[in-house]
């Protein structure tokens, strides 16, 4: 299997995107294509949501092998709000469990006419693997791979920073926790460094930074203190036990007292900063209540921009496919 990250092979001949595995490579302009897509889809608690035909007729697979609340229920939503058909699929209702491999699961749905797969696992390079094997007017899109990427969380998590303090140019971003194991600091951090951060800050303790050559420009602090000072945006990552071998195993209270947020080194930070978070929170280890629920969090403002953004990335996507169907039409005819 490959573990290639995508870069070149999530785009067709004319350079468009066909599938989504990584946000690497991505221009400034493409991201803010999507970020302003997804704006436009954005709408206010209590409001209606956004709907509109986009993908009508269309098939969207949700294949998620690792567990999730938030990315899977907000890909299921954008897709039936952009009027597709929809199919959920869990490692435990699939036929992975009686020895079945992952390409013959995906032809078997691809036999049925599902068009785009929404694909979550823990093994590193799937996303990509199963891409270069679909049908050419098939889209993968990587709903969070291994420790390695994340994209729609990444840019859910740009969407929600531009809502707040507008132009990312002149922020100071930090990204506090287990970096090394997270899959998100990584496709949020690659935004971030795209659209020209001006500071992008990893604060963690020395055995769980990335590897030297990752995240390449941004900067490095092993204290929370420092790494926090005067930021204007602060995202708490959960430590991620399950990629963790038992050696590395963390005490949580240990953790917590020197790199929790709490409202008393959140006064660190600028007085505005807001606080993010990617969910599942571990309360009282990464982040105290009092920060998850208080006025500088925007948690629950990346949650609604979930949505948005995946409603962005499958209409996009699929609209490219069709563009690229109808010139092949054309050259055939």
């Amino acid at each position: 299997m490959t573990t290639d990250s995508g870069c070149d092979l999530q785009r067709d001949q004319a350079g468009r995107l066909r599938h989504l595995l990584t946000l690497e490579g991505l221009s400034r302009d493409e991201l803010s294509h999507l970020l302003d897509l997804a704006q436009f889809y954005v709408r206010f608690p209590g409001e209606l949501p956004a709907r509109d035909q986009s993908l009508w007729g269309r098939t969207v697979a949700n294949l998620f092998f690792e567990p999730s609340t938030r990315t899977r229920v907000s890909f299921e939503l954008a897709a039936r709000r952009l009027g597709a058909d929809v199919v959920n699929l869990d490692l435990h209702s699939s036929s992975r469990v009686k020895g079945e491999t992952v390409l013959d699961t995906i032809y078997t749905l691809q036999a049925m006419q599902v068009d785009v797969f929404v694909m979550r696992d823990a093994e590193p390079g799937l996303p990509a693997y199963v891409a270069q094997s679909v049908a050419a007017h098939v889209s993968v899109l990587n709903a969070g791979e291994a420790h390695v990427s994340h994209p729609t969380q990444g840019l859910l998590d740009v969407l929600t920073i531009r809502q707040r303090k507008g132009d990312v140019s002149g922020l100071s971003v930090a990204i506090v926790g287990d970096v090394s194991h997270s899959r998100v600091a990584r496709s949020t951090g690659r935004a971030l460094l795209t659209l020209g951060v001006g500071e992008l800050r990893l604060v963690s303790p020395s055995n769980l930074m990335p590897a030297p050559g990752e995240l390449e420009g941004a900067a490095r602090y092993t204290t929370l203190a420092e790494g926090i000072r005067d930021a204007d945006v602060i995202m708490a990552l959960r430590i991620q036990h399950e990629r963790m071998s038992a050696s590395d195993a963390l005490d949580k209270e240990s953790f917590y007292r020197e790199w929790g947020i709490s409202t008393e080194n959140l006064r660190h930070a600028r007085p505005d900063a807001i606080v993010m978070h990617p969910g599942p929170m571990n309360r009282g280890v990464e982040i105290t209540s009092e920060v998850a629920d208080g006025p500088q969090s925007v948690i629950r403002q990346q949650v609604t921009n979930g949505v948005a953004v995946r409603m962005a990335v499958l209409a996009t996507i699929v609209r490219n496919v069709q563009e690229r169907n109808v010139e092949a039409g054309r050259r055939a005819g």
